[in-house]
């Protein structure tokens, strides 16, 4: 049955027989025989046939991502079980965002290779999305509200933004006392040429849940500089709570309102670590974001310091 599912899914992508019988080395007929099977055991026809053309029939285009799944889910299955019979080894591809990955990403790989040293890591830190679909990437940390695909996502923690100060400009301009007020302060922000940061300069109950049209001295699109800014006296930032937890920790910034992490359309956004259905290294992938998972705690231990801080 699986060998004729798969059979249906090449031939539904090639768009003929004889393409997937010269694939798989096989005479027509016998690809012809296994749609021919799979067919009279579903009691539909699956394809329109003719001479000049083949395609999917309604029953067909509906029963093909089902197939699909099928397959897929088979595959991962029959994949996690023989690596659960052996250590795991091999090369595992894992992509984080610059900052995140090099504050909390590096430091939990450290420890996972400890734990499985037949792995290997292959790590690219970049603020560029990565389609896990058209590369070799197992696990692709990613950072905000994600949108519908079919990618298998797991949370591995709350995304918080915190508008933060540092003393020094406290002391010069004062705190404000509501969201609203950072209209009258320095606010350093990205650049025009960014994409805009989930959440940015968006608090619970202010502005009809829009943007604050703030201003100031800087715009970049480097949120490490404007955390080096910030901390220099620069102005108010409001960035995510596992790049500036250290810094309140160590009271070089000050907390300003209480934490939200709700994004403009009122839905909660999140870091989660995505991978593709049916890769060969899907149970190392499972055991790596398993370790983040772990790693990272729940509540995570930079939301931990913030909240310990105030």
């Amino acid at each position: 049955m699986i060998d004729n599912l798969q059979a249906f899914i090449d031939v539904a992508r090639q768009g003929s027989f004889s393409a997937v019988a010269k694939s798989r080395n096989v005479a027509v007929s016998s690809v012809a025989r296994q749609i021919d099977a799979l067919e009279a055991t579903l009691g539909v026809s699956l394809f329109q046939r003719s001479s000049r053309r083949l395609l999917l029939t309604d029953a067909g285009e509906q029963f093909l991502p089902r197939a699909v799944g099928v397959v897929e889910e088979l595959g991962e299955a029959v994949a996690a079980l023989l690596d659960a019979q052996a250590e795991p080894s091999g090369v595992l591809t894992v992509t984080a965002p610059s900052s995140f990955g090099r504050r909390h990403v590096v430091p939990a790989m450290a420890s996972f290779l400890q734990q499985y040293p037949s792995i290997e890591l292959e790590l690219h830190l970049s603020d560029e999305w990565v389609d896990l679909t058209t590369t070799r990437t197992d696990v692709a940390i990613r950072i905000g509200v994600l949108p519908d695909s079919d990618l298998t996502a797991t949370q591995l923690a709350p995304l918080t933004r915190l508008a933060c100060a540092s003393p020094g400009y406290l002391a010069r301009h004062g705190r404000p006392a509501r969201p609203e007020d950072l209209l009258q302060h320095d606010c350093l922000t990205v650049s025009s040429t960014s994409r805009t940061p989930t959440g940015w300069w968006v608090f619970p109950g202010v502005n009809k849940g829009k943007a604050l049209a703030v201003h100031g001295p800087l715009r970049t699109d480097d949120t490490e500089c404007l955390l080096q800014a910030a901390e220099a006296g620069l102005g108010v930032v409001h960035l995510a709570s596992w790049l500036v937890s250290e810094s309140i920790a160590a009271g070089r910034l000050v907390n300003l309102f209480p934490p939200d992490n709700r994004t403009r359309d009122g839905q909660p956004a999140a870091i989660h670590a995505v991978r593709l259905k049916g890769r060969s290294h899907a149970a190392k992938a499972q055991l790596f974001i398993a370790h983040l998972k772990t790693a990272f705690g729940s509540p995570s231990y930079w939301d931990i310091a913030v909240t310990e801080a105030l």
